[in-house]
């Protein structure tokens, strides 16, 4: 199986936590990491200047549309960060866990 990684910053970390814990129990992903960004953008015509929560949520590469539109269905932001990540290797244990613990 392909695996990859998906990158999603949110607003806040209690967004970040509910979105995060909602993504593993529905099995979209195996493990949902998240640490605080610093993130500064253009938006509506301005630079903007924010402190994010960034998710890098684990899971196979079949799971990708499921999970972008599960996202896209519970993220505040009008254009969340989505962005996959091909994995093109890794510890086959832990890729072999990533198989065994995301949905079928």
């Amino acid at each position: 199986m392909s695996h990859c990684m998906v990158l999603v910053t949110c607003g806040s970390e209690t967004e970040a936590t509910d979105l995060a814990s909602k993504i593993v129990n529905k099995k979209l992903a195996a493990c949902v990491q998240m640490n605080p960004v610093r993130s500064i953008y253009t938006w509506d015509s301005r630079v903007q200047t924010e402190t994010e929560t960034r998710l890098v949520i684990k899971t196979r590469t079949s799971l990708y549309p499921d999970l972008e539109a599960f996202i896209l269905a519970h993220h505040t932001y009008e254009v969340p960060q989505i962005l996959q990540v091909p994995v093109t290797n890794g510890l086959p244990a832990f890729l072999d866990w990533i198989d065994q613990t995301t949905g079928k």
